[in-house]
């Protein structure tokens, strides 16, 4: 009797532990400069540097392809993680990789943004049963006002979405944003509080950023001062392109939640201003100095949130949790075109036509939606030629597709 109860006190410390530490999720985002390029070469350093991070959810920019998603999988991150299902954009792409033991993948879209799209990501937690949406964007470079006027319009269009959000959603808006100052237009609009559906810095760190020392410990851009065979940006560190922006309901207490002082950009330790990382004092190690030097021109940005307590309810069935949204046939199409969507059980549904720079045209479908299949005709006869985009909206999820008008 006492050594099954020593077995059965053991199991239960296991599983206590197990659960404390699936609570505290590590969430990094990184641009790998044009992956694969270079990628024999870098994959070792990739490795050296997440496997030191160690995130339980990473988000990158600039990769190239569904090849490349599978090489970074297998290569850098391995066995103990997951893809999410790769959009191929305009441009290059993003990508969402999670420790498929800890999350489930319930959804994958973008929004249709230029020069490249938003894509977006919404997993649940396998033991809180939390579920967040991670929107992962890469926005327009460049310091002049048509880049700071295109940074703009990419954000508008997130908040045209995110503002339909359901009120106190868990998500997150990451990437290279690259912003040069808190007074942009670009993220002034990304964290405007006249409707729901801001972002907040979770360090409140606003200000000039660009090559100003006063912000020396967050800038994630450049790591080098050199010219390498890869193309990427010198310069040194003084920028901060690099985000992780949170909703309000992250920043409050409950549910998923922003543990204050863990967000930071990996690499910098705030003493190399206008220089090159591999520069003595060495902010980790000199093997991660190099290697953040050598794989990339920007720094991974990390941060850490607590998740729900553990529930003894099963995880939610995802067919459960989405509708599908089918490809409007034919396409290209004139002069007419059908679209379909599908929901499991009768919900409010919005299905709403933008053209190219993400304004509303006009609403194709608002209203209760039955279970099963609706069908809607949509006619060319007051459309242009060109790239249009229709989305799907209900009270949880949004799902966009791509038309063509040609005439």
């Amino acid at each position: 009797m006492r050594i099954k109860s020593i077995i059965i006190l053991s199991i239960l410390f296991v599983l206590s532990s197990l659960c404390l530490s699936q609570d505290r999720i590590k969430i990094a985002t990184y641009n790998i400069l044009n992956y694969p390029n270079f990628a024999n070469e870098k994959n070792p350093d990739f490795q050296r540097i997440l496997n030191d991070i160690n995130p339980d959810i990473i988000t990158v920019q600039e990769i190239l392809s569904q090849s490349a998603v599978n090489l970074f999988k297998d290569d850098v991150l391995g066995s103990e993680y997951s893809a999410a299902t790769f959009v191929n954009g305009p441009d290059t792409d993003n990508a969402l990789f999670y420790k498929d033991s800890l999350f489930t993948l319930n959804n994958v879209d973008f929004l249709p943004t230029s020069p490249r799209y938003i894509t977006f990501y919404e997993l649940y937690n396998n033991f809180t049963l939390d579920t967040l949406i991670i929107y992962v964007a890469h926005f327009k470079a460049g310091n002049s006002p048509q880049d700071e006027a295109n940074r703009l319009n990419e954000a508008s269009i997130f908040r045209i979405f995110s503002d339909m959000l359901p009120e106190n959603s868990n998500f997150m808006f990451v990437g290279d944003l690259n912003l040069y100052r808190a007074t942009e237009p670009a993220y002034e609009k990304l964290l405007n509080q006249s409707t729901q559906g801001y972002v907040l810095d979770p360090i409140n760190r606003s200000g000039s950023w660009h090559n100003n020392s006063g912000y020396a410990d967050i800038h994630t851009q450049s790591p080098r001062t050199a010219q390498l065979p890869d193309g990427g940006s010198n310069g040194g560190m003084d920028d901060r392109f690099d985000f992780i922006l949170i909703s309000q309901a992250v920043k409050d207490s409950g549910g998923i939640e922003y543990i204050e002082d863990t967000y930071f950009t990996y690499g910098n330790d705030g003493q190399h201003f206008n220089q090159q990382i591999i520069n003595p004092p060495y902010p980790i190690s000199l093997e991660i100095a190099f290697a953040l030097h050598d794989v990339s021109d920007h720094l991974p940005v990390v941060a850490e949130f607590y998740f729900g307590k553990v529930s003894s309810v099963e995880p939610t069935d995802p067919s459960n949790l989405s509708f599908q949204l089918y490809q409007n046939y034919p396409n290209p199409f004139n002069p007419v075109t059908k679209i379909k969507f599908e929901v499991q059980n009768t919900t409010e549904a919005k299905l709403v036509l933008y053209d190219i720079l993400g304004r509303k045209l006009k609403t194709l479908f608002e209203g209760e939606a039955e279970a099963g299949i609706t069908e809607i005709t949509l006619s060319a006869d007051d459309l242009n030629s060109g790239v249009y985009f229709y989305s799907l909206i209900t009270a949880n999820q949004i799902s966009s597709k791509k038309l063509i008008v040609l005439k």
